[in-house]
């Protein structure tokens, strides 16, 4: 039996004015706020967590953000029982074409929302088996034995260049006017493990605290609150957001 220590939080940091991001942390939804519960997945049969990292003239990334986080919550919890994992896959794959287009017809029927859009990164647990998803440059880490590893892609123009290093262009996101958005997905259902920490992000942590610094923190019990402490100590330029899930034995 294992358990699943959650920790959340969402900042708008020193320069902004408001916050467009938004964290779902299972059964919450966190902005500007900061959440902590725990998880036993032998008891649920599904739950998501997700950091979206809204964008937009008019403040409406924040709009695009939270109809997502919405989205997606209740999409899981109304996905069928008995899915095999490569339905799972195809499923959330057809959820993300429903969403992208969702945005672009409310950001095309309101002008001070033109534009709008959002990235996203989460992990979902469905029926004892474990997925990640992405689309944009919000960022998963897994810490393990004292190594930090980023297990997503950044779809970002300085990557595509194989560059390694962060970029504000994105070339993938949810909405945005763009014609077309994908989602990277994969399940690591073998690869989860007691000991294991599962970080999700905004690019407003990792643009200004270097991996070592987060490996560090993490390996010290910080919770995802004193992540985003760290970045508004750093200079806070942008909103910053943070879930941390810790595998333990229970």
């Amino acid at each position: 039996m294992s358990k699943i220590v959650l920790s959340a939080a969402s900042r708008v940091g020193c320069i902004r004015s408001n916050n467009e991001d938004m964290v779902l942390a299972y059964d919450r939804f966190i902005r500007s706020d900061a959440y902590q519960t725990e998880l036993s997945p032998e008891s649920l049969d599904r739950f998501v967590v997700g950091v979206a990292d809204g964008m937009g003239g008019h403040n409406a990334g924040e709009v695009a953000s939270e109809m997502v986080m919405n989205n997606l919550k209740f999409f899981v919890n109304d996905m069928p029982r008995g899915m095999s994992s490569g339905e799972v896959e195809e499923t959330m794959n057809e959820w993300l074409q429903s969403i992208h287009q969702t945005v672009n017809q409310r950001g095309h029927s309101n002008k001070e929302m033109a534009q709008m859009g959002t990235t996203l990164v989460a992990l979902l647990y469905y029926s004892g088996h474990y997925f990640w998803m992405n689309c944009g440059d919000s960022r998963l880490y897994r810490l393990r034995d004292g190594e930090l590893k980023q297990l997503t892609t950044d779809h970002s123009l300085i990557n595509t260049n194989s560059v390694k290093k962060h970029s504000n262009v994105i070339t993938n996101c949810i909405g945005a006017g763009c014609k077309d958005s994908f989602l990277d997905m994969m399940e690591i259902t073998s690869e989860v493990k007691p000991g294991d920490v599962f970080l999700l992000c905004s690019d407003g942590l990792n643009d200004l605290v270097p991996d070592f610094v987060i490996s560090e923190r993490l390996q010290e019990g910080i919770t995802a609150n004193g992540l985003c402490e760290e970045a508004i100590a750093a200079g806070g330029f942008d909103n910053v957001s943070v879930c941390i899930l810790r595998v333990e034995n229970s």
